[in-house]
């Protein structure tokens, strides 16, 4: 097993990691996995793909997110010649800096033949946030099966379903536990009541969502809305969206502290609200074609993991048809109604919960730590 470029000091191993993170919560997560990792191994070397929150690790970056966060089988399809040039990419920079371990983070689509190239190679793979196979696409397990040396899952319910399909699964909690800050709500108050819009982390569901939250907003004139926005995508794409409607953007998250309510699309948004205790309406709306086929294949009841850990509806989603002004408008009245946001806030307890304990990063990284090094070792008696 001479693929290990690993360097003895002190009794540990200075790690090479590959890291490759395609979507924005896994740059979250990403991030600070680095962070860990530099804890355990000051001198480990790290090469990334992500985006905004990896880049200020000051890491060796091989790609950026703009270059890899595509929505739905249509716009897959669109984009097909760059998600080939992107895999030439990641098939020359592994063969040529030759790491100890890759690190895949969500990203299904590419990071399953990203897992079969590594694997291929004698690469240790290690994956965090496991692919919703229990929603959809079940047969890729096959995959996980086969390259996969650790999956670390984030929901409760994963652990058994992947561990019974014979794939090493650990489960230490979501990692949002520990990101969200322990702040009192509402700290802050404002002369109107602020509503949240938060239409997602990709250019193409933010152009399909967040229009049509901006049409809603016109009723709610006694309301400050305000849009979070993502990391990585320029004030101006929201400015060009947003022309003379009155909303103000923010990228910092902490205005959540004082927010009233959201309109947010489907996601790891949705959950972030139920740790913040913020009512939610969960919204999406796709590519039509790209709609009816999730539709089909689709075997869940919701798209909301709030409502799928739950197994009922808290939140109200208004998918495709259904999320039209009216409805919108209707949901958002509802809950800004006392009433009904207390029982809403009441039913994320037992979500919120189900989410885990703290120090799931951290347990994590040490795990694929450890394992790295028994594997180092076994090969170097050889």
């Amino acid at each position: 097993m001479g693929f290990f470029g690993f360097i003895l000091i002190k009794g540990q191993f200075k790690m090479h990691y590959y890291i490759i993170s395609g979507e924005l919560s896994g740059d979250l997560y990403g991030s600070k996995l680095i962070e860990n990792f530099r804890k355990i191994d000051a001198s480990a070397k790290f090469s990334c793909w992500g985006g905004e929150n990896i880049k200020k690790q000051e890491v060796d970056i091989i790609q950026t997110l703009d270059k890899l966060s595509f929505l739905g089988f249509w716009e897959v399809l669109k984009n097909t010649q760059t998600i080939i040039n992107n895999f030439r990419i990641l098939s020359r920079s592994i063969k040529s800096s030759n790491p100890d371990a890759l690190i895949l983070i969500d990203y299904p689509g590419f990071n399953l033949r990203a897992a079969k190239f590594a694997s291929n190679l004698g690469i240790p793979v290690f994956w965090v946030v496991a692919p919703q196979l229990w929603a959809w696409k079940e047969s890729r397990i096959k995959y996980l099966q086969k390259y996969i040396n650790n999956l670390y899952v984030i929901f409760p319910f994963e652990l058994d379903f992947f561990a019974k399909k014979g794939v090493n699964t650990f489960y230490f909690g979501h990692p949002l536990v520990d990101m969200i800050p322990n702040v009192n709500r509402n700290k802050k108050t404002f002369k109107k009541s602020i509503i949240v819009l938060m239409p997602g982390s990709r250019r193409q569901e933010i152009k399909k969502i967040l229009p049509s939250m901006l049409s809603a907003s016109k009723k709610f004139k006694n309301y400050r809305f305000v849009i979070i926005c993502a990391q990585g995508i320029k004030r101006s794409f929201y400015e060009n969206i947003v022309g003379n409607y009155d909303v103000e953007l923010f990228y910092d998250k902490k205005i959540l502290e004082s927010a009233h309510c959201a309109l947010v699309a489907s996601g790891t948004a949705s959950i972030e609200l139920a740790i913040w205790k913020i009512p939610q309406v969960v919204c999406y709306k796709m590519n039509w074609m790209s709609y009816v086929i999730a539709k089909y294949l689709s075997k869940v009841k919701y798209i909301s993991m709030v409502n799928i850990l739950a197994n009922k509806t808290i939140v109200n989603e208004l998918i495709q048809e259904d999320f039209n002004i009216l409805n919108i408008q209707n949901e958002l009245e509802r809950i800004l109604d006392d009433k009904n946001r207390i029982k809403m806030i009441e039913e994320y307890s037992n979500v919120v919960k189900s989410l885990g304990p703290s120090g799931s990063i951290q347990k994590i990284s040490r795990s694929i730590y450890d394992d790295l090094t028994v594997v180092i070792n076994s090969a170097d008696k050889r």
